[in-house]
């Protein structure tokens, strides 16, 4: 991270006001093309010359990335003001951050960070009034802070933890176990486990792997993830095969335990929806049976208690319902939660009792319920925003929620159970004034006449001369839904004037699976043309104009915006593909793409390679078109989406520029997907992010510092 200047007063004001001046791009590397490499897919011949840039190994591919960032790096140098971007984040960003308790025994565990910590430090006390002191600390397992704790278990007696880590925001995992009361570091240690924490059982704990990759970590396929049991005190190379399955290389596999440790859970998908639950007793060693066969529906377990199992399922309700099935007598379902008009996005249990989180028009609604399924009540929220928590073990009388809005920092309440009394336990104090912004919700006609809620926040008497520097942002895939949420980076954009967007499209789950599905393989142009309508929407409202609107998504949103600036260039003066899935032919020959052919589809099927090369974003490029002002962003330990797919879509953009708009490529070195980004590196890429929107806007950008 830059150094913050220690400047007299009189000094820090930014003289960066005027609009900025056009600044030239860089010559682009003279990127090889491979002519020799064409693909037949089902007699249409598919040229791929930039397939060397795969090989993520590779001295040229290294050179290149090099070159590349170069260039990327000598065009954002001299940008005037993103020294001073880069220093107001340092700013926006430093203020205390810290999550809600959760019990485990006679402590209370929570997540800390000072401010501009790499990574937040988890910390425990003795009950909610002792002495914090600190547990693991992530930002001593390196000397960068690329190293982050992923996820923390504890074991049925609370005297044990599980503690998962990430390498520079690698998908794999290294699993490690500490004593709780005297944090002493056991020599256990699990590798290759990728997708999977551990479920404590007696003695140990459930985890899934994957064998050694034999080629790349980073880019070799995953097939054939198993589920394993390891007992404390042990070597892994002992650890017992618990699942497998050698007949379907391309599934997912995790196990679980009921509290009682009587039954265990195998939980399969072969993608990103659609679920397979096995179980038999934790004894028994008889083979496991199927209890929810898969995989057209989604089944998640919520909780087991006396044998009576909740599952939270699409099964005959597209907005989802609880259910409960009695494992000794699975013939019968019975309703705990129904289905209702409005998607049930979430469930949980403490003391004994039910919550449930619904969506309304993207806004979380909270209810708590009894496991009867009579309902307790509702509970009631600060206002429109995102809330979450309200889990605890079946003896607690409070839990603890968060609350959270695109104006509103993450707040925390302790919740009575029974008298159903929300109490403030912690809010977060930032060192700027939120209260200067107010959020708006509209909602627009798609193309087919769909209405779609879009959220804006921006400064509050902004009035609509369409010139406001605007950011659209959207996901629209995987049944993933898009709620208020806080970011101090987008302050920065506010305090400039500027309107933040955030488009719920089709793909998403805002409104149950028939949204979902309405965004999904051979439905997937809707969520394109959603998201070009939310543009023309805020031209025509006059909130902003093509010349001031910036579009940015990451992974399945890289792939929306790669598409909508390929389909409409017009349109947009900036588009950021982060972590994009850009190459929809090869996609799901990459570590665990495969994962997304129930979402996508696959080229490998002729109906399905008809409609996915009507938009892959790679293969729709047109010599001579003139792209929006484009930075491509990607990281070189990014195992989820393969940085390939940014390498060649960047590379074939570069070629095809039919104007003097720069196309640039920002690859990250040391970081990943984007889970677990130390600070220092978040900062450094929203400096780059923001410094290259407003330089391409033609915004000027005015230091809030007097």
């Amino acid at each position: 991270m830059k150094k913050l200047l220690l400047l007299p007063m009189a000094m820090l004001a930014c003289s960066c006001g005027d609009t900025p001046q056009k600044i030239k791009v860089g010559a682009y590397p003279q990127t090889h093309k491979d002519t020799t490499v064409v693909d037949n897919y089902h007699g249409t011949q598919i040229a791929d010359p930039y397939r060397w840039l795969e090989d993520d190994m590779s001295d040229a591919t290294t050179e290149w990335v090099k070159a590349e960032n170069k260039v990327t790096q000598e065009y954002l140098s001299q940008i005037p003001f993103r020294q001073a971007i880069n220093e107001r984040l340092t700013e926006l960003f430093n203020y205390p951050k810290e999550g809600a308790p959760s019990r485990q025994g006679e402590y209370y565990f929570f997540a800390k960070n000072d401010g501009l910590q790499n990574q937040s430090v988890i910390y425990y006390q003795k009950g909610l009034d002792g002495a914090a002191e600190v547990f693991i600390d992530p930002n001593k397992l390196s000397d960068d802070g690329t190293v982050a704790l992923v996820s923390l278990t504890f074991s049925f007696d609370d005297k044990y933890c599980a503690y998962s880590t990430s390498k520079s925001g690698s998908d794999w995992v290294e699993i490690n176990v500490m004593e709780v009361a005297t944090r002493k570091l056991l020599p256990d240690v699990i590798k290759w486990v990728k997708f999977s924490g551990a479920s404590w059982g007696k003695d140990g704990f459930y985890y899934s792997r994957y064998d050694e990759p034999k080629g790349s970590a980073l880019s070799s396929k995953n097939e054939f993830q198993k589920v394993f049991f390891h007992k404390l005190g042990t070597e892994q190379s002992t650890d017992i095969l618990v699942y497998e399955d050698k007949t379907h290389p391309l599934r997912y596999f995790s196990g679980s335990v009921s509290d009682d440790n009587k039954w265990i859970f195998i939980s399969a998908s072969e993608g990103t929806h659609g679920t397979e639950i096995l179980y038999k007793q934790t004894d028994s060693k008889a083979p496991f049976k199927t209890l929810f066969k898969g995989f057209e529906f989604d089944y998640e377990i919520v909780d087991c208690v006396n044998d009576k199992l909740l599952v939270l399922t699409n099964e005959e309700a597209e907005n989802y319902r609880l259910i409960e099935v009695d494992l000794n007598n699975t013939s019968t379902l019975k309703d705990v939660v129904s289905q209702s008009e409005n998607l049930l996005q979430w469930a949980t249990t403490a003391g004994g009792q039910i919550f449930v989180g619904h969506l309304s028009d993207a806004s979380t609604r909270v209810s708590q319920y009894e496991w009867s399924g009579a309902k307790v009540r509702t509970i009631e929220l600060p206002g429109i925003g995102t809330s979450g928590g309200f889990s605890g073990k079946k003896e607690d009388k409070t839990v603890f929620y968060s609350f959270t809005s695109f104006n509103v920092p993450p707040t925390y309440y302790q919740y009575d159970i029974e008298s159903g009394v929300s109490t403030l336990y912690r809010q977060t104090k930032v060192n700027f004034d939120v209260t200067k912004y107010t959020v708006e919700q509209v909602f627009y006609p798609s193309k087919d006449g769909t209405k779609v809620p879009m959220f804006l926040v921006y400064k509050k008497g902004l009035e609509r001369r369409g010139d406001a520097p605007t950011l659209l942002y959207a996901y629209g895939g995987f049944n993933i839904s898009l709620t208020p949420s806080f970011s101090p980076s987008n302050i920065l954009l506010l305090e400039q004037g500027g309107i933040y967007a955030l488009a719920n499209i089709r793909g998403g789950g805002e409104y149950g699976e028939k949204w979902h599905k309405g965004g999904m393989l051979e439905n997937k142009q809707n969520v394109f043309d959603d998201f070009i309508a939310a543009g023309e929407y805020l031209i025509k409202e006059r909130y902003t104009s093509s010349e001031k609107l910036a579009i940015s998504g990451g992974s399945n949103g890289g792939l929306l915006v790669g598409a909508c600036l390929v389909q409409r260039p017009d349109l947009f003066a900036v588009a950021f593909p982060q972590v994009g899935v850009l190459d929809m032919l090869r996609y799901h020959r990459f570590t665990i793409g495969w994962g997304w052919v129930v979402e996508y589809g696959s080229a490998d099927v002729e109906s399905q390679f008809d409609y996915i090369i009507k938009y892959s974003p790679l293969h729709n490029i047109r010599q001579g078109a003139c792209y929006p002002a484009t930075m491509v962003m990607t990281a070189d330990h990014d195992d989820r989406v393969v940085p390939a797919h940014s390498f060649k879509f960047g590379a074939a953009l570069q070629s095809a520029q039919g104007c003097d708009k720069p196309i640039l490529l920002n690859i990250e070195s040391n970081a990943g997907h984007g889970a677990g980004k130390p600070m220092n590196k978040v900062i450094e890429s929203q400096a780059d992010y923001w410094s290259f929107m407003f330089q391409n806007t033609g915004t000027k950008y005015r230091s809030e510092k007097k």
